[in-house]
Parts: structure tokens; sequence; C-alpha cells
């Protein structure tokens, strides 16, 4: 292969999805050392393959993988590069403890919790497997024991031709970490899941576990931190690269704000648990990614006295 210039291009790599908006990215930084910023699904390694190609790559050239966060759409290919190189491979320091958790506590947690919440039996059961699958599948996918450097906030880390500087950005993933870097002399942001146009990501956080009570919160300060950053332009995990950091801030805070005061509003309309609230907000839509948003906006609500909650018979109400 020929030598790649310092400081080469960005390029982008698309996949479909079945979700809105349609599609997941991931970035290749040109240089004399390959970079690979996240690494799509498991079901797109014919595609990354065939759009790798098409720039004059194959996976095994690949020198280093940057991962943002662990969610199944950003990690799903590390295994198919690992396979066939040897690259350096970052992540976010605070994954290492997290893929260290022991399966039934977090089964046990997230069962309570869903308990509490009121979810009916068959729901309660989804929500518990796919806490403990989704670990299991994200630490197969990006052993700790395959990455070589764990990035913490506010870290300043050299990868190939490029440093990178560390952003902690929860909220809709706990651990989710937003790299500034300068690149062809730009200033620019490998956002991840944030700072996305047109739309804000959903609140996730740590899912159902116990981290939901804070996840409003956590993501405020993610945003906080963001508008803090004077970035030329945005390389984001779904939705277009854009040059407006400042407008996606304002327009997820502004979405939060009404997220909460839709909550409050419902509860003030007669839904009281978790489960109704969930499904008021979704209607037609896919309820299952509202739930732990919903989990965690009446957490945040209950916790700053917007509102009020009691147990029961076991399962928490909630009211104005």
């Amino acid at each position: 292969m020929e030598t790649r210039s310092k400081q080469g291009s960005v390029r982008r790599l698309e996949f479909d999805v079945d979700w809105p908006p349609g599609h997941v990215a991931c970035y290749l930084i040109e240089g004399s050392e390959p970079i690979l910023v996240d690494a799509a699904l498991p079901d797109h390694e014919a595609a990354f393959r065939s759009q790798l190609a098409e720039l004059g790559y194959e996976p095994g050239d690949i020198e280093h993988v940057l991962i943002t966060h662990p969610h199944v759409d950003h990690i799903g290919l590390v295994p198919a590069v690992l396979e066939e190189g040897d690259p350096t491979v970052y992540a976010p320091a605070s994954v290492e403890e997290r893929f260290d958790r022991d399966l039934g506590a977090l089964e046990a947690r997230v069962r309570e919790n869903c308990t509490e919440a009121g979810f009916p039996e068959e729901q309660l059961e989804m929500a518990v497997d796919m806490a403990v699958e989704s670990l299991e599948r994200n630490r197969e996918l990006l052993p700790p024991a395959a990455v070589d450097v764990w990035i913490a906030p506010g870290d300043r880390t050299e990868i190939g031709d490029i440093e990178v500087g560390a952003v902690h950005v929860p909220g809709h993933q706990a651990d989710h970490l937003s790299y500034p870097a300068e690149i062809d002399g730009e200033s620019v942001l490998l956002g991840g899941d944030m700072g996305i146009q047109p739309f804000r990501p959903v609140v996730m956080h740590d899912g159902l576990d116990d981290g939901h009570v804070e996840a409003f919160d956590a993501f405020y300060t993610a945003l906080d931190r963001l508008a803090e950053l004077d970035v030329d332009r945005v390389y984001p995990g779904h939705g277009a690269v854009h040059t407006d950091l400042a407008g996606a801030v304002e327009r997820d805070r502004g979405s939060l704000d009404n997220r909460l005061e839709r909550v409050s509003d419902l509860v003030a309309d007669g839904y009281s648990t978790v489960p109704g609230v969930a499904m008021a907000i979704a209607g037609d839509r896919d309820v299952k990614y509202l739930i732990p948003e919903t989990m965690s906006a009446l957490a945040h609500l209950d916790a700053t006295g917007e509102l009020d909650s009691e147990l029961r018979d076991g399962v928490r109400h909630y009211e104005p």
C-alpha cells in the first residue's frame, strides 16, 4: 500500500440500520498510521470491507481503533479488525470496570428496579434479558484484554499522526467520550453519539441499572461540556457531518427540557407509573428505548421535587 501523508483526510464509512435515521457511521482517518473511529455493527462486515477497499485499504491496514462508547453499533467490527491486524485499541477507561460487572448482580438490580417501576411480567423479563445479553455481547465485541490504552476524561492521547482530547459526555451512555482533535488544519470533534444533527440521542446512560437515577443530570452536564468546545466540524456516529456543534447542543438541551415537561404533564394527567408514561409517550412507536429515558426522567423529577412518589404494593407511583 502506498505511504499516506500525515494528517490525512477523514473518510466516512456509512452503513444501513433499521432505526432512525437509518444509518450508522464510523470514520477512517488517513495518514501514515490509519485510524478507525468506532466500528459499526457485526452485520456490517461485508459493507465495511467493500468501503475500505474503495479507499484502498483492508482491515489489516488499520493501525489504531478509537472507540467513543461501548454500544453494539460502535464496537461491532472490532473483532474483524483484530483478526486481520494488530491495531492499537483505545477506549474510555470506565468501560473496563463496567465490563467487569457481575452478570448476576446486574440481573438482580435490573429486576429490582423494573419490579419497583411496575413492569408487567413479560416486559420485566425482556428488560432483564436485554441488560444481561447486552453486557455479555459488548464485552465479547470489545474484550478488555484487547484494549491497549484506556482513555480517561481530560487525557490528551497521541494516536498515529494526531492528538485527541477526551471529553466525558454521559447521558446517552455513561462511559461515552467525545474526542476533540486537529485534523488537516481544522478543529474537529469525533463525536460518537453526541453532537448529532438533526436529533437528540435517547437517554440510556446505563439502561435500567441504578445509574438511571442520575441520567438526566449526566446528560445536561455532557451538554455543558460540549458547549465549552470551539470546533469547526463534527463527525458524528449518526446524521450528517456538520459545522454547528453549538446548535446541536442547544437543540438537545431544549429536547431534554421538553421531555421532562412532557413527562410531568402526563403524570398530572393521571399516568402514574413508568410503563404508563412510557406507553403514552411512545404512541404507535416502539417503546423499548423510551423506557429507560422515561424511567430516568421520572427519577429526575422526583429527585428535584417537581414530582412526588411513593411505593404502593411494591410499585412506585408518581404524582404532581
